[in-house]
C-alpha cells in the first residue's frame, strides 16, 4: 500500500509504502536505484544483507539506504512487514542538512542519523494499525521541518522539474542552459542535494520511464518501439544500462520477479538464487 504524506511534509517525502509478506521460506529480494534515498522500518523480523554457507550478515532493524550505484541483495527468513519512507530527490538534504553525498551508496542504521528518539518511534510503529503508523510517522518528521536557506534547492528543484519531465532524455548543456548554472556548479548541488550528479540522475529516471511504458504496454506493442519511447538508441544500449542498475535483463524482470515496489523485487527464479 502506497499512502502520500501530509501535505506540509510533501517537498520532504514522496510517499509511504506499507508492505506485507507472510512467506516464511527464504526469499531474496534486489533494491535499486529510483532516484530517491529512503528509510526502511522492519516491523517483525529484520532483512538479511547477506547469506554465505549457514552465516546470515542481518541488517539494522530500521535503515537509511542511500542513492544507490547499482543494486543490493536483502533475503527474508521469516514473515515481515515493511514500513518505507521514500523521500524525494532532495528531500532527506533538506529536511536534515546533511550533504546527500555522505549516503551515496550505503545502508546506515537509522539511529546513526536520528539518534535515540527513532528506537520509541519504531517501538510504537510495531504495535499499531497503518493508519495509526501513518500519523506516527507524518508527526516524527513534521518536527524535523525547519526554515532553511533555500538557494540551493530553488536550483535543484527547478532542474529535476527540468529532468523529469525530459524523462532523463536531456543533455548537460541543455541543462546548463535551463538553469543559467555552470556545470561544475550543478554537479557540485546535484552531489550536496541528491547525492547524484546530474547525467546520473537523468539515467535513473530514464530507465523507470522506460518501466512505467513496460508495465501499460499494450499486448500488441513490441518491445523495441518502447526502447525508443524512452529515448534508448536501441536495445542493446536499454539491455546495457537496465544491467547496470538492476544486474538482470528486461526480460528477466518480466518474467523472473514480482514487483513489490518501484525499485524492489523478489527474484522467484530459481537458476536466480
Amino acid at each position: 500500500m502506497q499512502v502520500l504524506p501530509s501535505k506540509e511534509l510533501a517537498p520532504y517525502i514522496k510517499h509511504y509504502i506499507f508492505l506485507d509478506n507472510a512467506e516464511t521460506a527464504v526469499q531474496k529480494f534486489r533494491l535499486f536505484s529510483d532516484g530517491n534515498t529512503g528509510f526502511v522500518f522492519s516491523v517483525k523480523s529484520r532483512l538479511i544483507s547477506e547469506i554465505k554457507y549457514e552465516r546470515k550478515e542481518y541488517l539494522p532493524t530500521s535503515f537509511l539506504y542511500g542513492q544507490l550505484n547499482g543494486f543490493k541483495d536483502l533475503y527474508s527468513e521469516n514473515e515481515i512487514t515493511l514500513i518505507i519512507v521514500v523521500f524525494q530527490p532532495n528531500g532527506i538534504n533538506q529536511l536534515l542538512g546533511i550533504p546527500a553525498s555522505e549516503f551515496y551508496n550505503s545502508i546506515i542504521p537509522v539511529e546513526d542519523v536520528f539518534g535515540e528518539k527513532t528506537a520509541i518511534l519504531q517501538e510504537k510503529l510495531s504495535e499499531q494499525n497503518n493508519q495509526e503508523r501513518l500519523s506516527l510517522l507524518n508527526h516524527f518528521f513534521s518536527s524535523m521541518i525547519i526554515a532553511k536557506p533555500t538557494h540551493n534547492q530553488l536550483i535543484i528543484n527547478n532542474s529535476l522539474h527540468f529532468i523529469t519531465s525530459e524523462k532523463g532524455h536531456f543533455t548537460v548543456n541543455q541543462l546548463v542552459e535551463y538553469t543559467g548554472c555552470s556545470e561544475r556548479q550543478l554537479e557540485r548541488k546535484f552531489k550536496e542535494c541528491v547525492g547524484l550528479n546530474p547525467k546520473k540522475f537523468g539515467s535513473i529516471v530514464r530507465l523507470h520511464h522506460f518501466l512505467k511504458l513496460l508495465k501499460n504496454k499494450p499486448s500488441d506493442t513490441n518491445l523495441t518501439s518502447i526502447v525508443y519511447d524512452a529515448g534508448f538508441s536501441d536495445q542493446s544500449h536499454l539491455i546495457k544500462e537496465f544491467r547496470k542498475h538492476t544486474g538482470i535483463n528486461p526480460r528477466e524482470y518480466l518474467y523472473s520477479t514480482k514487483k513489490l515496489t518501484n525499485n524492489l523485487i523478489e527474484r522467484f527464479s530459481p537458476a536466480m538464487l
